[in-house]
């Protein structure tokens, strides 16, 4: 575990962890308890009511950039005597040529980086690794850059784990099961060489099926069904009783095309092609970690020394998975402890939001919540799902002095995706004038009432989905999502209001009220929006960059949470975190991993 290395021991480091994130209450309202929408939805707006008047002067003097240097990257031991460096002068205590932050600034800043996990990528020993981490050309087909690092990465480690596994337990992994294959971008890479695996692709598309058997075909791990037409006929449409087919199949690979013949591939169907290459595709939906009903359509590679089919034992297998989203990963670490042949997990995450929450909302003082409850996160608090976060007793059972348990709601967890440490200056200045564009609109549909101001969620008002015979009241409760723009909408306030409307306008949920409260709207009102609230973005901007800073502790714990259930396995022998892939390069680079003895 890259626990920081102020902790004795990866215990203490948990306990201090659960203290902060279920005492601290600035953590609480940075990560879940306020939402940037309701920045300048209430009076007054959230930057005054959340943060403390010296944050604030301070925050007044420095630029953005600067604050985020003192977020993520200034060394706070400069702060520890603020008044040691300008010793036997009559200067005022300065940083970067303003105010020095307030101790509470600090001290939380401090606490944020000390209970978030060290995400440097440590180089690994590859002494019993088949190769290289670079992928051939042709198995890298369809990767970006940020792909093919984690992909390499990512086999590598598979390929070392599975090597000391053999080394230290005598046990020889037979296949590595991919929860979640999308294109099967790893699976190929491990079915390739050097490390030629037999690999269990699981997916729910058919289309990513479809699409990773064709770039089988161009990694040569599957040979193409090829026909032979005469093209005049073909071109032609003259495909009858007269046009000459003929099915090739198991063409050499020397053998030239015949001139004047086209080739194609079937388009669906599984072949047996599958069977004879290192990889089989199981389409199914992955519920829960008993992979028995899935295991048993496992087919093994034809060979004449194998044994019948009676007397065949499972394969020994290694549940893998490259960025598996919300609780997809949990059924995967379930799996260990469900299915007798897997042995080990692998397994790295991504998606938080998609996470279901284990654990009922905690009941707090009206006085407390500072933010403006809508349906959506009301319903989603409360799924109660036994697949969902937190995972381990520890987490379940910490008491605390608001109640027992852990929690992060859909705000934290979708904060926690987020990479505070990659924002470039570009990255920074795009998506603030994105989240301030929505965050006015937002107040243009408060003002209009199209949406609710603060208030409560009654229990009549949660709904699945939107009732089209509901009434206005129910449909004002509803969450106005808008999601994304096209470019040309950011080019301005003005450009993002209408393509923002032209988008509402069609939804079966706010349509009629967007219609009704919004088309009369001019440009001279929307102008006026911009300058009245214009110097709010900054302050927008420093709470935006306060909740993604704060959430790198959210994404921590949900791990820390993954690996203390493994470790609460009677079976599990062994568990482990750490880092696969380059921060800069790739975030969620956390690989969480579990043995059996």
């Amino acid at each position: 575990m890259p626990f920081p290395a102020h902790f004795v021991d990866v215990d203490q480091y948990i306990r201090s962890m659960l203290c902060f994130i279920t005492s601290s209450e600035l953590f609480q309202h940075l990560c879940g308890g306020v939402h940037i929408l309701d920045f300048i939805a209430q009076e007054p707006d959230l930057y005054e009511t959340l943060l403390p008047d010296d944050w604030r002067q301070f925050f007044d003097c420095h630029d953005m950039a600067d604050i985020l240097d003192l977020l993520l990257r200034e060394d706070l031991n400069l702060f520890v005597e603020p008044d040691l460096y300008v010793k036997n002068t009559h200067k005022k205590s300065e940083w970067r040529k303003g105010p020095t932050p307030p101790a509470s600034l600090v001290e939380y800043v401090r606490d944020i980086r000390q209970h978030s996990l060290d995400r440097t990528l440590h180089q690994h020993d590859t002494s019993g690794s088949s190769g290289s981490s670079e992928l051939a050309r042709h198995i890298a087909v369809g990767m970006n850059a940020k792909k093919t690092h984690e992909v390499s990465n990512m086999a590598r480690y598979v390929d070392n784990l599975s090597s000391e596994l053999s080394s230290k337990y005598s046990c020889q992994i037979g296949q590595f099961v991919d929860f979640g294959s999308g294109q099967n971008y790893l699976g190929r890479a491990l079915a390739s060489p050097p490390y030629e695996k037999r690999v269990i692709a699981l997916e729910s598309k058919p289309l990513n099926i479809e699409g990773a058997r064709n770039m089988d075909i161009t990694a040569k791990l599957a040979k193409k069904e090829l026909v032979m037409r005469n093209k005049k006929q073909h071109r032609s449409g003259l495909q009858g009783s007269n046009s000459t087919q003929k099915k090739i199949e198991n063409a050499p690979d020397k053998q030239p095309t015949p001139p004047n013949h086209d080739m194609t591939s079937p388009a669906s169907g599984k072949s047996s092609k599958d069977q004879e290459s290192n990889i089989q595709y199981i389409e199914t939906t992955i519920y829960d970690g008993n992979l028995s009903s899935t295991l048993s359509q496992i087919s093994r590679p034809s060979s004449s020394s194998s044994p019948k089919p009676s007397t065949i034992q499972p394969s020994i297998s290694m549940v893998i998975s490259l960025h598996s989203c919300g609780n997809l990963l949990h059924h995967g670490l379930r799996s260990l402890t469900l299915n007798p042949s897997v042995r080990a997990v692998a397994l790295v995450g991504c998606c938080y939001n998609l996470l279901t929450e284990h654990l009922p909302p905690l009941q707090r003082p009206p006085s407390t919540n500072l933010r403006i409850l809508n349906a959506r996160l009301t319903q989603t608090s409360s799924t109660c799902d036994p697949h969902g976060f937190p995972m381990s007793e520890r987490f379940l059972e910490y008491k605390h002095s608001n109640g027992t348990g852990t929690r992060f709601n859909i705000t934290a967890r979708m904060m926690a995706v987020q990479a505070p440490h990659n924002w470039t200056q570009a990255d920074c200045d795009s998506f603030f004038t994105k989240h301030f564009f929505r965050a006015l609109f937002q107040r243009i549909l408060l003002d209009k009432g199209i949406v609710d101001g603060p208030g409560t969620v009654r229990s009549e008002d949660i709904k699945g989905r939107y009732d089209p015979e509901g009434d206005e009241r129910s449909r004002r409760k509803e969450p106005v999502i808008l999601g994304s723009l096209r470019k040309a909408a950011y080019t301005s306030f003005l450009t993002y209001v209408r393509a923002a409307i032209s988008k509402l306008s069609a939804s079966p949920s706010h349509g009629t009220l967007v219609a009704q409260h919004l088309d009369n709207l001019t440009d001279e009102e929307i102008h006026s929006y911009e300058a009245k609230y214009a110097h709010k973005k900054k302050e927008m901007s420093i709470v935006w960059s306060l909740m993604a800073f704060s959430a790198q502790v959210v994404e921590s714990a949900i791990v820390v949470d993954r690996w203390s259930w493994l470790r609460e396995q009677e079976v599990v022998k062994e568990a482990w975190v750490e880092n696969v892939f380059e921060y800069g390069i790739s975030p969620r680079n956390l690989v969480v991993c579990g043995v059996k003895g």
